[in-house]
Order: structure tokens, then C-alpha cells, then sequence
């Protein structure tokens, strides 16, 4: 049976404005006399519709309910049809429930669905949808609920919209789940409609699977178009990011191809050892022991509720979701990189997707649980996309099934697997089906030596990540590697694609060596990058890493890092469905010292608000979070969030003296620190805790220009670059459009800075910088000129900020500075570096 557009779903006879009903069941049987009357439905259907109310709630919220017939009774239904009452007063649905725009379905199949996907959008756009409740015009409805996904499906069949431009596909991999991701959050932030097309396939440039179902190939052509009042705007704004991905996808793959000969190993077995093959996916070699991670395949429950209740489960797990997410991908542009952060981006984007919110609504409409219908709809939109034939598009299924277990795990914490835990001491060889990227992203590379799955390709984001973690790594081995027993010794290959079985002892020296050979080159580096900060004529700057777990200091040390200049705590907050206690976060705390040995650690109190919220801590919704309560303010107004947390500090501090230090985030006044100081003096009474350095974070204006004030009460400062260029450039620093003007080098960031060191220097208060601008060697130059005296960086950029630092001479750099302190632009400041000033 062939599906029926919208638009044809949608006609005037089956609209009735200005209407009023005494309650549910009379504005249920006008529905239904509409649908009759227009030859869509038997007389009786109403009845149906009815007896649906008795089992599952068919409101929708924010005013609007779709009462439709029982699944049994879909032979009443003629053709399809949407009958559309308005009622401008009201009626009650249930009690505490006032619905004002009644959308009647009657569907055969899966028609409606066009027309559900548009009501989903518009319960987001609440201004449009109160229009839509007074109007008096039955043809403002049918605009408001045609569906814009479905036209640009259509593809050239209809033409190209008003504004238009030719491109050819530039990027290496095709468009593939990150660039496609920067695309639709440029386009979202725009009013018009954005198709891109390729010959007679288009694709909603505002949805991510949409984008990636076109499977677009490097030098494919496509033309990008617009309607709308914005439309030119929003061609320019994407064709900027279109372009500019461009350039960084040709660098990001030159930068993997680098990686991938660096680590390329020239080994092979002396013996003839019985191995098993698959697709290379991670160059290295590694000696472990196998470790089998078997997937639960668990029955999911389904459990139907009221609609508006999994309604707002399913909004609150997808919240959650985002949050935890982009604290991963936070954690990963820290540990790893920036581009492979851009995974768990892409990854986020998929939560979006009005097909698959739609779609999970529809089955909960039909009358089944929240979970239940989000996995199905999960599966159903990533089968789709594991149909094309493509293994690109393969790989995103995979990533739209890791990012569903995500959400589902959230709706049913009781379907949380631990599989990953508890793994030995010693290197270990996982064995997988295959290994979501999320998982491998969070691997302890300490316990972890190579990765093997069964299934998998090389352009996976998972064999990504195993590539950038530098875990030899071997994909689409089949089957076979699953009947593996654990605890055998084997060597895998990352380079060869091989699992070696039952090495001999031989086959074992023989790979030890080459390993030894390999790490005795490792060690000759690592003692370059351990060498200080010391520049040509004795000047010292501390250069320590940015780092939020204990199981990533070993990498961080190895990389040169000389302490932890920032230990983000809501991490701890944001990978959890609940507040970590105090006897876990100083568990959390005392890991990160010993991990240390000694060395000094930083640790950030809470900093929620802005773009990291905590669904479980049920914060208030605010119209702009950025300038809300958050950081310092929220723990001020949460004392059941920063007591447990100081207490746990002072309790690690006195686990390992001397070595912790304490920060507060988003301080604006004298008058909060003096607040905190306080609670920190009775906590630390309370638990018998040492002395602990106390510091704040300058990342507004305010505490920038009040810096010697501040310098009077606490014993340092660090810089957050990031925000602080946020608040003084006011630009939404997630802005795409704006993001390339969001530079830290702006003169005026720096020299909010300047007078951040000046009023530290008054009282003998030492500054430190742990935003992005620490890790660019040019930054560090000019940060150091400036008089900072700490850099805090990803483990990965410490050695290259060392190195530079280390080449320079102390006046060099306080000439640099001053002449960036005069410049009128960030360009201004930029182009210093490249004259070698």
C-alpha cells in the first residue's frame, strides 16, 4: 500500500475553526464526524477513537491531543484522513490536561506519521503553535503542519528551492557523520528550509540521518538550496562551514595517515603460529591475554504509560544523554583530540532527529512503553541505514545504536552492562562482536593492549579512536575470533590485520623485543617531554595537563605533565544517574593523587550551569543558562552539592598532604569567595583537614577587572580562556556560525589577563591559564609574556608548549606580549607569529 502525503492528508473540508466542546468525548465525536462526512472512516470509528482514550492518554501536551482508532479497528478506516478541530477555549482532555487543537488520525498504515513528525516539532515551537489555536485561516493550519522533511525527500522532482548553489563533495571520507553534524547545527539556527540534493535524492540539511542516507561520496555534486526569509543568510553561513570542514578533514586525514606510519610495526612470528584475519583497522603490535566482552542481549521490558508521562521520560533520558555525551566528548578532545571529540558531536546530533523522536512517539501512541519504543525505533532507523549497501553508512547504524543503548540505559537503568569492568592488571586483548565507540573511548589503555571484533570496518569511529589511542586494533575477523576461550596468550597485529593463536615461546621473544626496541625509542622521548618549561636564559613556567580521571594520568605524566592543573568534578556528576556520594568522590579524589605520586593536583568544585547541565540535579530551566545560576552561584544555592564534595576533598587532602589544591568555578565577587571561604574553614574543621590552597577561576570580566581584590582572600588564579572569551567577546562560544570569531587572541582577552597577573602580583599570587589557549604554542608564548606562570594543556599539546617554551628567551617573550597587548585585532595578534615576533 503506497503512502499518502501530508499535503493529502490535509484538506480544508476536514478543518473546523472556532469550535467549542462541553468535554473529551463531544470534541472526540466532532473528530469523528469530520472523518465521516469526508468518507474517511466508518460511522462507528469515533467509538474506536474512544475506547483508545480508555487504554493509552492520546494527549500530546502544550494543547494539542491526537485521538485516533484502535489497531483492530483499522478496517473502519476507508482512506486516510486528519481531521483538525480548533478550540479556541479549551476542553478538558484530563484533569490538569486543556487541549485546543484536536488532530484526529485515521491512517491504514503509516501516513500520519508526516503530519506527527510536524506536531513534534511544533510542541517545541510554542508561539507558532498558540497562532495556530486563534487562527482564522484553515490554509495557516495546513502550512504549519505539512511536512518540510517529506518535500525535501522528494528531490528534483521538485525543483530546487529559491536560492541555490553548485558544490562538489570535497572531504576524503564523504560526508560522513561529523561534517554532516557541523552542517545541521549551522542550518538549525536558521528559520529557512536548507535541501541538499543529489540528482533526484535530497536530504533535510536540518537532520543528521536525513544528511547521511544520501550517502554522499568524495567528488560527488550537489546542489545546496533554500526558501525562507533567511535563506541567503543560511546558505552563506553553511557554505562557510562547508568549506572550511573542507580544509580540516584533508588535515585530520594527512594527521591519521602520520599516525598510522609512526606506529607501523616490521614484525612478523619466526615460527609459523596459527592466526586468524581480519581487517586492519590500528596499526601496533601487542602481547595479552584474551578477554572475551560478550554483548547482553537483553529482553527489553514494555512497560505502556500515560502518553504525556513517557513523553516526558523520553525528553528527560534524552537530556540526560546529551549531557553525558558531551562530557565525553569533552573528556575525549582532552584525552585524544578535537576531531575525535567531533565523534560524540555527531553521535549527540542523532538524539535530534525528528524521524527518530517521531517514530518513537508513534509506537507509544500505538500503546507501548517508553523504552520498548525507543529501541524499536532505534532499530528500524539504523536497519534503514545498514540497508543502503554502504559501510559508511554502516558504521553511523552502529553509532545511532551506541548512542540508543545510551538513552536506553537511562529509561531502563536495570539494562546497564558492566562488561568492561573489572579487567586484569595485566595487557589484555578484548574480544568482541564489536565494541561501541563510547566504550572504547572510556578503555584504560594502562589494562587494555589490542582490540579484536568480529565484526566492524576500518572507517568506523570506533577503529577511529583505536587508532588515535594507539591500540593496535583488527576488525571483521568473523565469527570465528567469538569461540576464542579467555585467558590464551596471543600477539595481535594491528598492522598485518593478524591474531596470532598459541605464539611459542620463540614467536614471544621475538614480539617482546620488538616491543622492547619500540618502548626504549618511547622512553628517549618521553625524557625530552619530561624536561621543564625552562626558557634559554632560566625563566620556568609549570606545564600540567587537563585531566579528569586517575586512569589517564599515566599518559599525562608520560607526556611531560608536571601536575593537574584542572580536575573537572562534574564528570563524576555527568556519567552518573545520581549525585555521587561523599565516600565516592573521595575514592574518585584519592585515585587521582596516588595516580599523581605526588605531584600537584587542582581540583575544580562542581561547575554546573551554561552548556553542562545534570538532569538528576533537576535544575531550573533558564532562559540563558550562561548567564544564570551556575558555577559558584549554584553551589551557594546547593549546599547538599558542596558540602558532600568539600568534605570528600579536605579527606583526600589529608590522604596525601601537601598535594591538593581546591578551585572555585564562576566567581564574579569578593563577596562569594568570602562565603566560600567560610563553609570550606568549617568543613575542613569538621573532618580534621589539612591546610589546602584555595583558588579561583577568572572567567568573567567582572573578576578579571577585580583581580587584586580577589588576590587579597585566595592563594591563586587560573584563567578559562574559553569562557572568559565567551563573556567578554559575547559570543556563544557553540555558536557555529560565530565560532571562528570566538579567538582567545583577541586583545581584549588579553588583556583582561594582563590586569588578572597585575592584581595577582600586588599580593604575591600566582596565575595559571587552563583554557585552550594554554595548549597553542604561540598562546604559551604570549601567556607566558604575560607573566603566567602555570599552563595547563591536554596531555597531547604539553609537548609541544614545553619545547616551545623551552626555545625562547625571557624578554623575547614580554616584547611579544606587549606588542600583542597593542595590537587592535586577533589577526593583529595572529600575524605576530607569523612575522616571528
Amino acid at each position: 500500500m503506497t503512502s499518502t502525503s501530508a499535503t493529502g492528508l490535509l484538506t480544508h473540508e476536514l478543518i473546523r475553526l472556532g469550535g467549542a466542546a462541553s468535554d473529551k468525548s463531544d470534541a472526540i465525536a466532532q473528530a469523528g464526524a469530520l472523518l465521516a462526512a469526508a468518507g474517511c472512516v466508518d460511522p462507528g470509528y469515533a467509538q474506536s477513537m474512544m475506547r483508545r482514550e480508555a487504554a493509552a492518554n492520546t494527549f500530546l501536551g502544550h494543547g494539542v491531543a491526537i485521538p485516533h482508532g484502535l489497531v483492530e479497528d483499522r478496517a473502519m478506516v476507508r482512506r486516510n484522513g486528519i481531521a483538525i478541530l480548533q478550540l479556541p477555549n479549551g476542553v478538558e482532555w484530563n484533569p490538569g490536561q486543556t487541549a485546543r487543537l484536536v488532530v484526529a488520525i485515521a491512517a491504514q498504515s503509516d501516513a500520519h506519521l508526516d503530519v506527527l513528525r510536524r506536531l513534534t516539532r511544533l510542541l517545541q515551537d510554542e508561539d507558532r503553535l498558540g497562532r495556530l489555536f486563534e487562527t482564522d485561516e484553515r490554509s495557516e493550519i495546513i502550512a504549519a503542519l505539512q511536512d518540510e522533511h517529506q518535500t525535501a525527500a522528494q528531490g528534483a522532482s521538485l525543483g530546487d528551492l529559491a536560492v541555490a548553489f553548485d558544490w562538489v563533495v570535497p572531504y576524503p571520507s564523504g560526508l560522513h557523520a561529523r561534517p554532516a553534524a557541523r552542517w545541521v547545527e549551522t542550518v538549525r539556527g536558521f528559520a529557512a528550509q536548507v535541501r541538499v540534493r543529489r540528482d533526484a535524492e535530497a536530504g533535510d540539511a536540518k537532520s543528521l540521518i536525513s544528511l547521511l542516507q544520501l550517502g554522499l561520496k568524495h567528488g560527488e555534486s550537489v546542489v545546496v538550496s533554500a526558501n525562507g526569509s533567511d535563506a541567503e543568510a543560511a546558505l552563506a553561513a553553511l557554505r562557510r562551514v562547508m568549506d572550511g570542514l573542507s580544509v580540516q578533514e584533508q588535515a585530520d586525514a594527512a594527521q591519521a595517515a602520520a599516525r598510522a606510519a609512526e606506529r607501523a610495526p616490521d614484525w612478523s612470528p619466526p615460527g609459523a603460529p596459527a592466526y586468524i584475519a581480519g581487517v586492519a583497522a590500528s596499526p601496533g603490535l601487542a602481547i595479552g591475554t584474551l578477554r572475551k566482552v560478550s554483548a547482553v542481549e537483553a529482553e527489553i521490558p514494555d512497560r505502556p504509560v500515560a502518553l504525556t508521562e513517557g513523553g516526558a521520560m523520553l525528553d528527560a533520558a534524552l537530556s540526560t544523554t546529551r549531557f553525558q555525551l558531551r562530557a565525553l566528548a569533552d573528556d575525549t578532545a582532552r584525552r585524544v583530540g578535537e576531531s575525535e571529540a567531533g565523534i560524540f558531536r555527531a553521535q549527540s546530533e542523532l538524539l535530534n532527529d525528528t524521524d527518530l523522536i517521531t517514530l518513537t512517539c508513534q509506537l507509544m501512541v500505538e500503546g507501548h512503553g517508553p523504552a520498548w519504543a525507543w529501541n524499536a525505533a532505534v532499530d528500524r532507523i539504523a536497519a534503514g541505514l545498514s540497508a543502503l549497501g554502504n559501510p559508511v553508512l554502516a558504521a553511523r547504524a552502529a553509532d545511532l545504536h551506541d548512542v540508543g543503548r545510551r538513552v536506553l540505559t537511562v529509561l531502563e537503568p536495570t539494562l546497564k552492562s558492566d562488561a568492561l569492568s573489572g579487567l586484569p592488571d595485566a595487557p589484555t586483548v578484548l574480544v568482541a562482536s564489536d565494541l561501541s565507540p563510547s566504550d572504547t573511548a572510556a578503555l584504560n589503555i594502562d589494562k587494555v593492549a589490542g582490540l579484536i571484533t568480529a565484526l566492524g570496518g576500518p572507517t568506523s569511529h570506533t577503529a577511529i579512536l583505536a587508532r588515535t589511542l594507539g591500540l593496535p586494533a583488527v576488525v571483521a575477523a568473523g565469527s570465528a575470533v567469538l569461540d576464542l576461550a579467555d585467558g590464551a596468550t596471543v600477539i595481535i597485529d594491528g598492522q598485518a590485520g593478524r591474531l596470532y593463536l598459541e605464539p611459542s615461546e620463540a614467536d614471544v621473544i621475538s614480539a617482546s623485543a620488538w616491543l622492547e626496541a619500540q618502548r626504549e625509542v618511547r622512553e628517549r622521548e618521553s625524557e625530552v617531554r619530561a624536561l621543564p618549561a625552562v626558557t634559554r636564559d632560566g625563566r620556568r613556567i609549570e606545564v600540567a595537563a587537563n585531566i579528569n580521571q586517575a586512569h589517564q594520568a599515566a599518559f599525562a605524566l608520560s607526556q611531560g605533565a608536571e601536575g593537574v592543573g584542572l580536575m573537572r568534578t562534574e564528570f563524576l556528576f555527568l556519567e552518573a544517574d545520581h549525585s555521587p556520594d561523599e565516600a565516592e568522590q573521595f575514592e574518585a579524589y584519592c585515585a587521582m593523587l596516588d595516580a599523581m605520586g605526588g605531584r600537584p593536583v587542582i581540583v575544580r568544585a562542581l561547575d554546573i550551569g551554561g552548556d553542562k547541565q545534570v538532569a538528576h540535579l533537576e535544575l531550573p530551566r533558564e532562559d540563558n543558562p550562561f548567564l544564570g545560576v551556575r558555577g559558584a552561584r549554584l553551589l551557594l544555592r546547593r549546599p547538599e552539592l558542596l558540602e558532600p564534595q568539600l568534605r570528600a576533598l579536605y579527606r583526600a587532602a589529608a590522604h596525601r598532604p601537601g598535594t591538593l589544591s581546591i578551585m572555585f568555578p564562576m566567581i564574579t565577587s569578593v563577596s562569594e569567595v568570602l562565603a566560600l571561604k567560610a563553609i570550606c574553614a568549617r568543613i575542613r574543621a569538621e573532618v580534621g583537614g589539612p591546610e589546602t590552597p584555595l583558588g579561583v577561576m577568572i572567567e568573567v570580566p567582572a573578576a578579571a577587572l577585580q583581580a587584586e581584590s580577589l588576590a587579597r582572600h585566595i592563594d591563586f588564579f587560573s584563567v578559562g580562556t574559553n569562557d572568559l572569551t565567551q563573556y567578554v567577546l559575547a559570543i556563544d562560544r557553540q555558536n557555529p556560525d560565530l565560532a571562528a570569531e570566538a579567538d582567545a587572541l583577541h586583545p581584549a582577552v588579553l588583556r583582561l589577563i594582563h590586569e588578572t597577573v597585575k592584581g595577582a602580583e600586588a599580593h604575591g599570587k600566582w596565575v595559571g591559564v587552563c583554557g585552550g589557549l594554554a595548549g597553542d604554542p604561540f598562546g604559551a608564548s604570549l601567556l607566558a609574556g604575560l607573566g603566567v606562570q602555570e599552563l595547563s594543556t591536554t596531555p597531547r599539546e604539553a609537548p609541544a608548549v614545553k619545547a616551545r617554551l623551552r626555545d625562547a628567551l625571557w624578554p623575547d617573550l614580554r616584547e611579544l606580549a606587549e606588542r600583542a597587548l597593542a595590537a587592535e585585532s586577533a589577526a593583529d595578534v595572529r600575524a605576530l607569529e607569523r612575522r616571528g615576533a
